[in-house]
């Protein structure tokens, strides 16, 4: 079962995800970030201007539509509907507030919880579906992802 990582707390959610995934690449890692189509649309905006100087390579998944072969090789930033098909990745960071049913199949599962009270009630939902099902659970009380 993979690692499940709650980041709670999250004032900015696309300016958080912009760090964990720059780590991300880093290390060498592929991602599959998750959230409604919208929210993934601003992203995808966001991910073009968010550092100058610098892109993070990323394409758009969307529900019912086939993948670029060429782009399947080598992107390491799946922009993902919750229902889309990508490549394989080895973490999947969830900004939605539903479980993706594909969480299963990452090594590592990031959940980013905002500080309102909605979205913490949905994170904590997220928490008992883990729990549950004994995934190894670990929090981290948001600020910026540690960029060590």
């Amino acid at each position: 079962m993979p690692e499940v990582a709650f980041h709670t707390g999250v004032a900015d959610k696309a300016d958080y995800l912009y760090r964990l995934l720059r780590k991300a690449g880093r290390a060498g890692k592929r991602v599959r970030v998750s959230a409604p189509a919208a929210v993934l649309d601003r992203l995808d905006t966001y991910l073009w201007v968010a550092e100058p100087g610098e892109f993070l390579a990323h394409a758009r998944a969307r529900q019912g539509r086939e993948l670029d072969p060429h782009l399947e090789a080598i992107t390491p930033v799946w922009l993902a509907d919750p229902l889309a098909s990508t490549p394989a990745c080895d973490v999947l960071i969830n900004l939605g507030p539903e479980i993706d049913e594909v969480a299963v199949q990452h090594e590592r599962v990031i959940e980013l919880v905002g500080a309102d009270d909605q979205e913490r009630l949905a994170g904590r939902s997220r928490w008992r579906h883990y729990e549950t099902r004994q995934w190894t659970l670990v929090h981290h009380k948001a600020d910026r992802p540690d960029e060590r």
